[in-house]
Order: C-alpha cells, then structure tokens, then sequence
C-alpha cells in the first residue's frame, strides 16, 4: 500500500492539463452494454475506477482492450448478469451496469455498492426506476436482482430526500433507451455527466429530448450501435488543481477544461480572494492576498459540487477570519476535517456543517485518507504545510486523480510516493 509524502511551502506555478472525467467515463464504459458491437471510448483517465470498471466487463464477457486514454468494449459475447460483491463494493458506480443489463438481457443480479465511506447513499431510486419501467425487483442476500421481459415508458420521479440523483438518472435513462414506447423522467439530474451520458446515447442512435432540464423524455428504440465517444474534462480534478495554485500563493492554469461546467467554484474561489481568469478552454487561478472567509452550500448543480467541499474547506483553513460550509447532499462527508486539525486546522462539526476559523499556517503530520475528495484536501493541506506531510492510504485518491504526484510535480510541488 501505497504513502505520498509532500514537502511543502513551495508555491505552484505552471499549466496542467485536465483528464477526462472519472464520472462520465464510468457510465460511458456502461453504456457499451447496450450495444451489440464494439465502442471506442477516448479521453477517458488512467484510474482505480476505470480498471474496476473494465474488470467488472471483463467478467460479464466483454472483451475490454485499454491503450493510453482510449478504452475499447466489445459487448458482443456478453454471457453473465451478475456484477459480484468483491468488484461491486470497491466502487459504487458498478451499480450503472443495472439499467443496462436489464434493458437488452431481461434480467440483472447486482451486488449493492461500496465506493468512498462518506455517509449513507441509498439505491432506492435506482430500484424506483426500474420497478416504474416494469422490471420485478427484489433484494436477496446483499444482491440486487432484477427481471423484465422488456421494459415499458412510464412516468418516473427521481426527486429523492436530497435532491436528484446523478447516478439513479443515469442508470433509468439508460434503461429507458431500449424500452418500448415513451418514457418521461422527472426531477432528472443535470449534473454535465449527466448531459454528456444523454449526447453519448443519441450518438449510438437513442431519442432523447431534454438534457440538462429537471424533466428528460425518450422514446425507446430496439437496438442500439456501438459507437465512438470522447469523454468531457474533469471538472473536479480542474478545480482541485485550481485551489492548489491558490493555497500556495502561486498560479496555475488548468486548460483542456470546460469553464461553464465550473461556474460554481470559480464563484467560491473569486469571493475567498482568489483572482481567476476564464478563457475559452482555460481557467487560471492566482492568490495575490489573504483568503477571504466565505460560507458555503452544496447541492445538486449548478449548485457547489459536494465533490469539491473537501478541497475548499483545506483552502479554507488558511482564510483570515470564520467560514462556514454546508453539504446538504452528503451531510456526513466530513470524515477529512479530523485530519485537517492534525495539520494545524481549526474546525469544529455540527451536524451537516463545519466552522472553520483561518490560521496562519498549517504544519505537516502523518494523515490518513478515508476517501477520495478527503484525500485531495490532504494532498492540498500538504502542499501548503510546513515540514513533511506523510499521507497513508493514498489509494482512494488514485480512484479519481490520474497521477496526482507528477502533475503536482510539474507544477513545482515536491510530492513523491513510496510503499508504506
């Protein structure tokens, strides 16, 4: 198991270029299901994930063909329904194999996800969706298992306790692709993964109105053509690496980006003090002074992402003043803020919310990651702690960040990995 350790006080300088999305990468690499053919996937980053994912494939009887940042499926020898617990609770996105197994193969046996530990992220929406399109859906011995001859349109609500759902619109739209007459979904995500998921499925020839709305319609088709995709930038990875420029006091630029999928976290960085510059495919962050105390609130886009509260709240702790942050969608995910006053932070919890009152500085210590956006912070911590700073567990942030160190590195970071 692997350990960074980073050497920090170093301010960031330089241009880095952003990977494709983790998060439509995965669902992309699912909807190759649907298909009777071979789909050509670019773009997509070089992750824990991603080989899980292709694993996972592999053993439903995909042939998977993986060659720089291009991912091939061939889903013509399909011969398993069953995604099994030993894959399935190493990432919770395993669950995006549902919709599509169920809407060409009639039939899916799920093992219910894992993924990062950051509170509960219930699958009853997704069981929601396919029970409307008319699968038989029960929960046996830690397994999902669902039957249809073939699925039929229906209404459905994806409004759940929290607001939408990313991945339950993903999986029912998926489904609904192949299902037989009109099907009409209703508090949709919008999320750009979810946007891109849509344009990904016309491409192979599905009928879908609607994307980036609450409300999505699609007509079912009988089949469906393998194709050839390009995955969207990482929107999360551009932001992280936009705060490390800011808590270094140095300047980076992160092109290859989409600007407009970062809208709400350009507008944090900007009213803590960060001076950004947008162009057509570059955002550059500089901290020219001290960072502004701000509050914060995540929700559902084009709200603040929860995947980036992590990363703000390290920023956060070197702001002059009290910042408040609030993750409605995950209101446990604070796991990172013990570890971050291990480094010198002063957090205090309150159910759904931190408190972070600024310090001068922060001082390396050995820190645990306990997933992935917390070990991001850590990593940002490190980078502008005195001394040190020794990260154990770093294998959750090789679920999500392609090569993290040596993009660090090529921005001035001293970061290195070893074996623990």
């Amino acid at each position: 198991m692997d350990k960074l350790l980073i050497e920090g006080g170093r301010e960031l300088h330089g241009v880095i270029r952003a990977s494709g999305a983790k998060n439509a990468a995965l669902p992309a690499m699912t909807a190759a299901l649907l298909a009777d053919g071979i789909t050509t996937i670019q773009n997509v980053p070089r992750l824990r994930d991603i080989q899980a994912m292709g694993d996972l494939l592999e053993i439903l009887g995909c042939a998977v063909e993986t060659e720089d940042d291009v991912v091939r499926v061939d889903a013509r020898h399909i011969h398993s329904f069953e995604a099994p617990y030993d894959l399935v609770r190493k990432m919770r996105a395993s669950i995006y194999v549902l919709g599509p197994l169920l809407a060409r193969f009639g039939q899916a046996r799920v093992s219910l996800p894992g993924g990062c530990a950051i509170g509960d992220r219930p699958i009853d929406l997704h069981i929601r969706g396919m029970q409307a399109l008319g699968a038989e859906v029960e929960l046996e011995h830690g397994f999902i298992l669902a039957r249809a001859n073939r699925l039929q349109g229906a209404e459905i609500d994806l409004v759940g306790s929290r607001g939408s759902s990313v991945g339950a619109t993903v999986n029912v739209l998926s489904a609904a692709c192949l299902a037989e007459g009109v099907t009409r979904i209703l508090g949709a995500a919008r999320e750009p993964e979810v946007v891109e998921h849509a344009r990904i499925l016309q491409g192979m020839g599905a009928k879908i109105e609607g994307a980036g709305t609450r409300t999505l319609l699609v007509e079912g088709v009988d089949r469906l053509e393998a194709g050839h995709i390009s995955i969207i930038p990482d929107r999360i990875e551009a932001g992280t690496f936009l705060v490390a420029g800011a808590i270094t006091e140095g300047c980076v630029s992160v092109t290859d980006c989409c600007p407009d999928h970062m809208e709400a976290t350009i507008e944090a960085l900007v009213r803590a003090n960060v001076q950004v510059e947008v162009e057509a495919t570059q955002v550059t962050a500089r901290r020219l002074g001290e960072i502004r105390p701000i509050e914060l609130v995540t929700g559902p886009y084009p709200e603040f992402p929860t995947d980036m509260q992590a990363q703000i709240t390290a920023l956060l702790s070197l702001a002059r003043g009290v910042s408040r942050l609030t993750d409605n969608v995950y209101p446990d995910r604070f796991i990172h803020v013990r570890e971050l006053i291990r480094l010198g932070a002063r957090i205090t919890r309150v159910p759904g919310q931190a408190e972070i009152i600024g310090v001068d500085r922060l001082s390396a210590a050995p820190v645990m990651a306990s997933d992935l956006r917390a070990s991001a912070a850590l990593v940002l911590a490190g980078l502008a702690a005195n001394g040190v700073t020794e990260i154990l567990r770093v294998y959750h942030i090789d679920r999500g960040y392609e090569r993290i160190e040596q993009k660090m590195a090529s921005l001035g970071a001293r970061i290195w990995r070893e074996g623990e």
